[in-house]
């Protein structure tokens, strides 16, 4: 579990393709300080599980339907990441619960920079709309951020969020170029809310 709050921003410094799968080696020095094999690291929003740590990177294994369903299987080495170590119990939640479980991607269709702060607005993936909405939470590419409103921009749906200066410097939102894909998780408490509510199957008889 993650809050959303990035730690550090991060380095792709290798990337080996193992047929099915890649193994990634990120560096971070601060979020691999206290790294052991087994812990789990958000790189861009993505739980990853770190196979093996090093003084100032980790490797990790990227399975295909991660490759396919994220922004992963698009980063090279030289790339820079967001990343964040699993929450302590004891740790203040400064975001929203974050599970690491990307829901699919989304598009940066513009930014607009003001006096103090910068909005942002992003394509969502068709059927993602009806679990965003306004003042609510959402995590870009693994940084918690409350959607300003939600609209529909060419017939396909959008939000948008305002970043701060803080945000801004110390993600890689500040530097992401229009057209770029991020990965998008959804408040997991909407999903949960929209499974509760829905009918309920009846179940078979024993026969």
């Amino acid at each position: 579990m993650f809050t959303g709050i990035v730690e550090e921003r991060g380095e792709i410094v290798d990337r080996h393709d193992l047929g099915d799968s890649v193994r990634l080696t990120v560096r971070g020095p601060l979020t691999t300080s206290d790294a052991r094999a087994g812990d789990s690291i958000a790189v861009n929003g993505c739980c990853l599980t770190v196979v093996s740590p090093g003084s100032d990177n980790f490797q990790a294994d990227v399975m295909r339907e991660s490759l396919d369903r994220t922004s992963l299987g698009a980063l090279a080495p030289g790339a820079t990441v967001n990343l964040e170590r699993a929450v302590l119990a004891t740790a203040r939640m400064g975001g929203h619960l974050v599970q690491g479980h990307v829901d699919g991607t989304a598009t940066l269709l513009s930014r607009t920079p003001s006096e103090h702060w910068e909005v942002l607005v992003f394509a969502l993936p068709a059927g993602l709309e009806r679990y965003v909405a306004s003042k609510g939470s959402i995590a870009v590419d693994g940084v918690s951020l409350t959607v300003v409103e939600v609209g529909d921009i060419g017939g396909s749906p959008s939000f948008t969020v305002s970043l701060i200066p803080t945000t801004l410097a110390a993600t890689t939102l500040g530097e992401l170029p229009v057209g770029a894909g991020v990965n998008i998780e959804v408040d997991v408490i909407a999903k949960y809310v929209e499974r509760l509510l829905a009918p309920a199957s009846t179940p078979r008889s024993a026969s």
